[in-house]
């Protein structure tokens, strides 16, 4: 009877371990997250797909920057174990769900890619689910990349330090010939008035807008606040391009309009100058590639490109080197390898025959190479 008594408590011992067990293994699952469908809206600028929740909302439901996700369209097409983050930190043709500050609500999209609207073969009537997969699966990227800058003048050393305006004279461009910066028109950081006065003061006779079409410049004209007296004299005078560039610097359309206004520079006398919405993305491109142009070694262009980060965030080699190192390689390397050929060292090419070779691919003739190369360097 003892005995009997002994293995019945074993038993019952046994099974409440395997129920702990299993218990505790439920707790370190991912708890279960899922929208209803919500109204898919085509954004064309820059490709992809924004999902009709606002951020805010988006966060309340319990999702979180840096949970890995599961997005499924009405038409069949899925994103699996796809990152939400707060900015495009995905690597280049990497897909994302971003909550990027300023947009209306979520967005899936392909980072610097294809419009993931026609890849999923989206329509109006498409709509999606949303679902967290992992909880904090990129959390560590996330947090990595997830850098802000303010926009108060008083927090920044200089006008030129908040207007991120700079001269760019590496490797054989001429002095004083070519300026880039934040934008002169469009004021929504606050910026605007600030690179005005600059780009005025250096005498600056050409832009190239990556940012705008004629419909968004008059949009700002428009606006109560906007005081850009030096861009308006330039723009109704006929000297100012704008290209409304998107990022998928791998795409042919990318190509062409890169090519269109290079060959606008090469048309018109400088001193120049080249901005997007903030001078960061597509300015860095459209600049690291003239300085590839000019002769420029990685070193120089790097630190040029790097200012950037140091005029809106602080962030130098000094002040964090990991970060520093982070954004270079993923952002500036990807950029020069997409001018220079995929599988390049970068680092060690011959940049200049890169460009050369680029430029010629992407359409421009010899004649035109020679006449924005006699425009930009010194003899």
């Amino acid at each position: 009877m003892k005995k009997l008594i002994s293995i019945l408590l074993a038993a019952v011992l046994a099974l409440c371990l395997l129920l702990g067990c299993l218990a505790g293994c439920g707790a370190n699952k991912t708890p279960a997250l899922e929208t209803e469908a919500l109204a898919c809206i085509h954004e064309p600028e820059f490709g992809g797909v924004y999902i009709e929740n606002t951020i805010d909302d988006f966060n309340a439901r319990g999702f979180a920057y840096g949970d890995s996700v599961t997005v499924t369209f009405s038409n069949g097409y899925v994103l699996d174990d796809l990152p939400y983050y707060n900015g495009y930190y995905t690597v280049t043709g990497e897909p994302l769900l971003v909550a990027y500050p300023g947009y209306d609500y979520i967005k899936a999209a392909i980072n610097n890619g294809d419009d993931l609207w026609t890849v999923a073969g989206l329509d109006e009537s498409c709509t999606a689910v949303i679902a967290l997969k992992t909880r904090g699966a990129y959390l560590d990227i996330q947090e990595a990349r997830d850098i802000h800058y303010e926009d108060d003048r008083s927090l920044f050393d200089s006008d030129e330090v908040f207007a991120n305006f700079r001269g760019v004279s590496v490797g054989n461009l001429k002095e004083n010939t070519l300026y880039r910066s934040a934008s002169p028109c469009d004021n929504q950081h606050n910026r605007a008035p600030y690179v005005d006065s600059l780009i005025a003061q250096a005498g600056v006779q050409y832009i190239v807008d990556l940012a705008d079409n004629e419909e968004k410049i008059a949009g700002y004209l428009a606006k109560e606040d906007f005081a850009s007296p030096y861009f308006l004299s330039l723009y109704e005078n006929g000297q100012v391009i704008p290209l409304a560039l998107n990022m998928n610097y791998g795409s042919d359309e990318f190509k062409e309009k890169v090519v269109r206004g290079l060959c606008a520079m090469a048309a018109h006398d400088g001193p120049y100058l080249v901005h997007c919405t903030e001078g960061k993305d597509r300015t860095g491109f459209f600049c690291a590639l003239l300085e590839a142009f000019a002769g420029a070694t990685y070193d120089e262009i790097a630190a040029d490109y790097m200012l950037t980060y140091d005029n809106y965030y602080g962030i130098t080699k000094e002040s964090d080197p990991a970060k520093y190192e982070t954004i270079q390689k993923s952002l500036l390397v990807p950029m020069l390898q997409s001018i220079a050929g995929a599988e390049t060292d970068v680092e060690n090419a011959d940049l200049a025959a890169c460009a050369e070779t680029y430029l010629l691919d992407a359409g421009m003739t010899q004649a035109q190479l020679d006449a924005l190369r006699a425009q930009l360097t010194a003899a």
